[in-house]
């Protein structure tokens, strides 16, 4: 095992309003979080989910074809065979729900060449994972699972660049239990690269966003018509967008990155006196690339979430932009003014390590700070969180 530690930060000055400079700022600058890197396993899957796979109530690991049984992570369970496709297999995403009721948590994954939405049924014992059609949805880029309609159960939301919008909702039966079936509700036509969820117009109801705009949630989400505002263009956007108040002015603004480009930026939100929306643009981190996915969370156990996010490796096999430069895995602090970067984890291959197209930030062995744990095709890695360096 290998500890990582940067003491040194790269700032970008965001050139913010005045409302956003009167943030109040923290006197305390604590060092930057440690920390501890270990390998987990060569496999070049880009997909990592956290679950309790045996009910023993401590968390494993699932990563393409295998599971890794926790605390330790040594021993690996196969699940099934994912079938590759060149440098990618078609496995893009691992999203922890319980489809059937049975007391067992099983995933959602689904990929761009098969262009099949699917759950995998958890057996309760080692042996293979079965798999179920949820939908021919189209190429999926990536999956995330949000509560649409916040009625406290999660929805399927697959990107689907090449095809319609489509939300996916498991069906319950009499009792409420879940009966391993989804529902399809189409909510827009082609929307292009980059899906993000979350209230833009801070009107208690949970809204889409796309690389070309947002859509609107109804009143009633899946009944009404989501109406769609061209507010922006952010090409080939990430996945997730990150809809947050990013400097506690009470509206939410954006933050996105390049997916298969150089570019990480938020946006912040502005009202005209009519109430019309626009969105300023400032620099997060402009000079590295493929910033595919990314996170939102307390990694520092302050009660301010972090921007955890890094470079996606050969996101479209070694030909976007920036893509032989050095990988890296990043987390940036908002101190009021601007975005501090961190660096977890950086250098050429071999020595740095990428983002795969899913991670996960959470906190594995119970010590109070979440650690992350990153797929790709560099592999499967854990950085335990150490906290604050001495």
């Amino acid at each position: 095992m290998k500890v990582v530690t940067f003491s040194f930060s790269i700032f970008f000055m965001l050139g913010l309003s005045a409302r956003s400079q009167e943030v109040s700022v923290d006197s305390k600058i604590n060092p930057p979080l440690q920390f501890e890197k270990k390998k987990i396993a060569s496999e070049s899957f880009e997909s990592v989910g956290v679950l309790d796979v045996n009910g023993d109530k401590i968390p494993d690991l699932i990563s393409g074809s295998y599971w890794y049984e926790g605390p330790d992570y040594l021993e690996r369970h196969f699940i099934t065979d994912f079938k590759r496709y060149d440098q990618y297999y078609d496995d893009f995403s691992t999203l922890p729900l319980d489809v059937n009721g049975d007391g067992l948590m099983d995933y959602i994954t689904g990929g761009w060449f098969a262009k099949r939405l699917v759950w995998m049924e958890n057996p309760g014992d080692n042996n293979a994972w079965t798999e179920h059609l949820i939908a021919d949805a189209g190429n999926i880029e990536a999956t995330r699972i949000w509560d649409i309609d916040g009625d406290g159960i999660s929805e399927i939301v697959p990107n689907t660049p090449n095809d319609s919008l489509i939300v996916y909702r498991l069906k319950k039966d009499a009792q409420g239990k879940n009966i391993g079936e989804f529902e399809a509700f189409p909510i827009t036509g082609k929307h292009d690269h980059g899906l993000g969820f979350g209230d833009v117009n801070g009107d208690g109801r949970g809204d889409l966003i796309t690389s070309k705009g947002w859509l609107e949630a109804p009143e009633k989400p899946f009944e009404g018509k989501w109406l769609f505002h061209s507010d922006f263009d952010f090409d080939k956007a990430s996945i997730p967008i990150i809809v947050v108040d990013v400097n506690k002015d009470g509206r939410n603004d954006i933050i996105v990155g390049q997916a298969h480009d150089y570019g990480l930026h938020w946006y912040e939100q502005k009202q005209d006196k009519k109430g019309i929306l626009s969105w300023a643009k400032h620099d997060i981190d402009p000079y590295n690339s493929q910033f595919h996915t990314m996170q939102w969370a307390d990694l520092d156990g302050d009660g301010n979430n972090e921007l955890i996010t890094g470079k996606r490796y050969r996101a479209h096999s070694g030909n976007d932009p920036g893509s032989n430069d050095p990988y890296g895995l990043y987390y940036y602090k908002f101190n009021g003014e601007n975005f501090v970067k961190q660096i977890i984890d950086y250098g050429v291959f071999g020595s740095g390590k990428g983002t795969g197209i899913h991670f996960v930030v959470t906190d594995l062995n119970a010590s109070g700070l979440s650690d992350i744990v990153v797929a790709g095709k560099d592999g499967l890695y854990i950085y335990f969180n150490r906290g604050h360096a001495k």
